[in-house]
C-alpha cells in the first residue's frame, strides 16, 4: 500500500485553515488487530480511498469545467469537440495536438453550399505504344573511350525500329554524365558495384521490350545497315533463335574476328574463321552452332526460356554456354554476312583475365551441357585438350597469363559440384539427340 492511500484520511492544520500544501502523516490506519477502529493517537479514522474510475466513466473535473467560456465556444462552434467520444479520446491522451498537422480537428469546419471543389483537370487519353523491334543491349564498364563510337554509329542506322540501353557496371570514368548529356533518350541502368558481364546482360534483358534483344560491346562500331540487315535475315528465318553477326577488326576492317561460334568436338570453341581474310567463304548466311556475344540478336522469349546468361560464369563463353543450351532445346543459329561489326580486339577485357575465365567457363560449359553420350565419344579428345593446355601453360608459368589460366582450371574443378546440379536440369530438357548433336561439332 501507497503512502498515499496511508494519509489519505488526514489532513494538516494547515490544510484546514488554507487547503494548500498537505503534509503526510505517519499514523496508522484503522485494522483489526488494533481493536476499536481508530489511530493510536485518536486523530480519527482513517479512510481508505476509493479507487480512481477510468477516464471514459470520469465526468469533466472541475479544472476542465474552469477553463473557461473559449472551450465552450469551441465545442458549440465544432460538433466534433462537442463529439463525446472525442472527449474520451482526448482525455485518453489518444488525440495529439501538440503540432499543427494536415487535418486540425480543432479547426475543422464542414463545407457549405459556397464550396467549389479544385477543378477538374483533363488529359490526353493514353495511347498505345507498340514494343519496339529490337532492343540494343549495350553492357559499359569505364568505357568512355569507347562509346562515343557506338553511340554515334547507332544514331546513324537506316532501320530505326529500336531502344537502346545502357547498363553501367560501376564505372568510375566519365561514361554515365557523358551519356546522359550527349544521349538521353538511351535508357540507363547503374550498377552500384561491378556485377559481371553475365548479370548486366540479365539487367538489361530484364529491361528490354523489344521483340529481339541484341547484344553489343560498347568497344565496337556497327555498319549503318547493320539492324537493317538483322531484321530482315530474322524475316527469312523466322524458325531461328539466334543471329550471329560478322565481327571483323576494327584497326584491319578486311579481318575476321568471327564469322559465328563454332565448337569442336574437343570441347574447345573456336571463333568461326578468326584472323582469315574476309572473303566468298564468309559471305553465304548459313547456320552455325552459336553467335558471339559482342554483336548477336536473339529472340526475348527465347532469352527467358534460356534464363539469360549463367551469372556464374561472370565473363567470357557465357555465349557459347547459351548457345549450347539453346542447341540441347533443338533451337538454330544462323550466320548473317551483311549484319558487319567492327571490334577493337579485348578493348575492356583480354589479357589474364580472359585467359582464368576461359580456363575455368571452358570446363563448366563441357561439364553442363556436353551429353553424357558424347562424352564418352569424345574423351579423348576433350581430355588431351585440356592437358595440353595446362601443358603450355606450365611451361609459360612465369607469365601471368599462364598462371591465370592454371588458377582457372583449377578453380573450374573445385567448382563442379554446382555445375553438376545444373547439369541434370539443362540435360533433362534436352530434345536433341546425340546424333543430330555430333554434326554440329567440328573435327
Amino acid at each position: 500500500m501507497s503512502e498515499e492511500e496511508k494519509g489519505a484520511g488526514e489532513t494538516s492544520p494547515a490544510q484546514d485553515a488554507n487547503g494548500a500544501n498537505p503534509k503526510r502523516s505517519t499514523n496508522k490506519r484503522a485494522t483489526p488487530e488494533n481493536g476499536d477502529g481508530h489511530t493510536p493517537d485518536g486523530a480519527g479514522d482513517a479512510k481508505i480511498p476509493a479507487r480512481r474510475p477510468h477516464p471514459r466513466r470520469t465526468p469533466k473535473s472541475a479544472a476542465t469545467d474552469s477553463a473557461g467560456s473559449g472551450e465552450s465556444e469551441k465545442r458549440e462552434s465544432s460538433p466534433i469537440m462537442a463529439d463525446p467520444t472525442y472527449s474520451e479520446l482526448q482525455s485518453d491522451n489518444r488525440v495529439v495536438m501538440r503540432h499543427q498537422i494536415a487535418l486540425n480537428l480543432e479547426t475543422f469546419r464542414a463545407s457549405n453550399a459556397e464550396f467549389e471543389p479544385r477543378p477538374t483537370r483533363e488529359y490526353a487519353a493514353l495511347q498505345p505504344v507498340a514494343p519496339p523491334f529490337f532492343t540494343v543491349i549495350i553492357p559499359n564498364f569505364n568505357g568512355m573511350d569507347h562509346l562515343p563510337t557506338v553511340m554515334a554509329a547507332l544514331a546513324g542506322q537506316t532501320f530505326q525500329d529500336f531502344e537502346q540501353i545502357v547498363v553501367d557496371d560501376a564505372s568510375v570514368d566519365q561514361s554515365l554524365a557523358w551519356l546522359e548529356e550527349h544521349y538521353p533518350t538511351a535508357r540507363l541502368i547503374v550498377n552500384r558495384q561491378n556485377v559481371g558481364f553475365a548479370v548486366a546482360c540479365n539487367l538489361g534483358a530484364a529491361a528490354a521490350r523489344g521483340r529481339f534483344v541484341v547484344l553489343l560491346n560498347s568497344d565496337t562500331e556497327p555498319e549503318p545497315t547493320w539492324l537493317a540487315e538483322l531484321a530482315q535475315a530474322i524475316c527469312r528465318h523466322p524458325e531461328a533463335a539466334l543471329f550471329a553477326s560478322k565481327l571483323l577488326l576494327f584497326d584491319r576492317r578486311d579481318t575476321i574476328h568471327a564469322a559465328g561460334d563454332a565448337l569442336g568436338r574437343d570441347g574447345i570453341p573456336r571463333n568461326r574463321g578468326v584472323w582469315e581474310q574476309d572473303g566468298p567463304r564468309f559471305e553465304q548466311e548459313l547456320e552455325v552452332f552459336g553467335a558471339c556475344g559482342g554483336a548477336a540478336a536473339i529472340r526475348r522469349d527465347v532469352w527467358n526460356l534460356l534464363g539469360g546468361f549463367d551469372e556464374a560464369m561472370w565473363m567470357y563463353m557465357e555465349d557459347v554456354d547459351l548457345a549450347f543450351r539453346s542447341r540441347l532445346l533443338g533451337l538454330r543459329t544462323v550466320f548473317v554476312p551483311t549484319a558487319r561489326v567492327y571490334h577493337r580486339l579485348s578493348a575492356t577485357g583480354g589479357g589474364s583475365m580472359a585467359s582464368y575465365y576461359v580456363g575455368r567457363n571452358t570446363l563448366w560449359t563441357l561439364a553442363k551441357n556436353m551429353p553424357t553420350g558424347l562424352l564418352l565419344r569424345n574423351a579423348g579428345a576433350i581430355l588431351g585438350a585440356q592437358l595440353g593446355r595446362a601443358t603450355a601453360a606450365l611451361k609459360a608459368v612465369e607469365g601471368k597469363e599462364a598462371q591465370a589460366t592454371l588458377r582457372g582450371m583449377f578453380d573450374g574443378l573445385a567448382g563442379l559440384a554446382p555445375v553438376l546440379a545444373k547439369r541434370r536440369a539443362v540435360q533433362a530438357k534436352r530434345v536433341v539427340s546425340d546424333e543430330e548433336l555430333a554434326q554440329l561439332l567440328e573435327a
